[in-house]
Formats: C-alpha cells, structure tokens, sequence
C-alpha cells in the first residue's frame, strides 16, 4: 500500500472513529506500528490530526475531511450518481457545480458525454470549485463561469462576497448540489457556514434544484444550512439508501432515484 493510500485509509477510519490507537490502526491496514506511527507523526505536522499517547485523535467534533483525501470513499456509487445527474442536464442549460467529490464525478460525466462535443456552448457551468473550473476549461463546448472568491483549501471552492456578486447577477436552469448532509427534516447542509452560503445562493439562481449524494449523507444533519427539503426536486443516491429514508423524501415531494 502506497503512503497516499495509506493516510487515505487513515484519515477515513479517524473521521469514522473519532480516535485510532497505532497497534489497532496498524493491524487493520497489515503495516507495521513503527510505520503508522511515522504517519500519525507526518499528519499532525499538516494539522490533519492530533497526536496522543499511542495513538491520534480527530481536531473536533466539528473535522471536515479535505477533499484530496475523500476521492477513494464511495468511488463506485459516487460515479453511478453521476452518470445519473448528467444525464438530467439537457443541451444549452445553465448549470451550477458546487464543490466536493460527487460533484466532480457529474462534471465528469458532462465532459464526456457525446451529444455535448458539439455546441455553442454545449452548456454554460457556472462553479465556484477551482477543480472543477480547471477539469472543464480545456474543454471548448463548455463555457466556464467562475465565480471569484477566496479559496476554501479543504474543498478547493471559493467563498465569500466576491462569489456573491457574480451569482446576485445570473440565472441557472439547474443547480447541483454536492451535500455533507441531508434529512427530510433540516433540508441540506454543510460543514462550513461559507460554503452553505454560496450553495443556498446557486440553489436560489436555480430554475430546478438536484442533489448528488451517496446514501450515507442521507438522515444526517450537518452545522450550515443550505436550502430547505421543498427547495429540492431530484435526490440522486445509491441503491443502498434505506427504502424507509426514500419514502420520506418522496412524501416531501422530491423525486428520489436510486442507483
């Protein structure tokens, strides 16, 4: 196993865990303790982590995992939502990307979807995700709209007033929404105030509202509001979503499809 895979594995069962002990951490993923200790040593150094005796523990209750490290969660179902999403989009639409994981898999979608190599644009995809915008750009049948704004290094988005005056003065056909939480309930929701800021004003530019997330952000409730469940019109998940949690969103009027 790579490092990168390794911090990968680590990181992941930290923010399922909460704390790791080094013996434990080492066991399950078959290296030596010496070695995770190393790695818990390399990772407090990025502030990815704290550091105790024989073993880490998450910074707070509050952890967001960077998104360079959440691209392997999910990889499977995150893709199949995607084909799901972008094949929603119609040719010509406006489309607004938030950040995150998912949200980069629809825009990959997009990129290769056939009926939009032609086009003039194909769509216009507004985004506040540099990784988006930069994954896109090189792509002619897609006209880019950034939004301005400071960068937010944990989700490459940009945030911020400069984000709202760009976004005050367009209109979309269809915003997508990358979620860290959603219930039928408290609507969905993100971990950073300023990120659920810029993502409620896509949501409120929005002819049609749809949110990409995978079954285990659904029931879950996250610190920043985004938009309220009657703001949402497609839910796409994955085929693991409890058919009990799918029915509620369906009784609140949003069309679930499972993948």
């Amino acid at each position: 196993m790579s490092r990168d895979a390794r911090w990968k594995a680590l990181l992941e069962l930290l923010v399922e865990e909460g704390r790791l002990d080094v013996e434990e951490a080492a066991a399950t993923l078959g290296v030596s303790a010496a070695t995770i200790r190393r790695d818990f040593d390399q990772l407090a150094e990025q502030q990815m982590l704290v550091r105790t005796r024989g073993g880490a523990v998450v910074h707070s209750v509050s952890y967001e995992l960077p998104l360079r490290y959440k691209t392997a969660r999910r990889a499977g179902e995150k893709q199949r939502i995607a084909q799901a999403v972008a094949a929603l989009i119609a040719p010509g639409e406006a489309v607004g990307l938030t950040g995150g994981t998912t949200t980069t898999e629809v825009a990959r979608a997009l990129a290769v979807r056939p009926d939009l190599a032609g086009g003039n644009p194909a769509l216009t995809v507004v985004t506040n995700a540099l990784n988006i915008a930069n994954e896109l750009a090189v792509r002619p049948q897609f006209k880019i709209v950034v939004t301005g704004g400071v960068a937010r290094p944990q989700s490459y988005e940009l945030i911020g007033p400069l984000a709202d005056g760009v976004l005050s003065r367009i209109t979309l056909d269809v915003a997508v929404l990358g979620v860290v939480a959603l219930d039928v309930l408290h609507g969905a929701a993100a971990q950073d105030e300023a990120e659920a800021a810029i993502n409620r004003l896509l949501c409120e530019r929005a002819e049609r509202v749809v949110v990409a997330a995978d079954s285990t952000k659904l029931g879950r409730r996250a610190f920043a509001a985004i938009c309220a469940t009657d703001r949402i019109g497609t839910l796409v998940t994955d085929a693991g979503v409890d058919e009990e949690t799918a029915a509620g969103f369906r009784e609140a009027g949003v069309r679930v499809l499972a993948v």
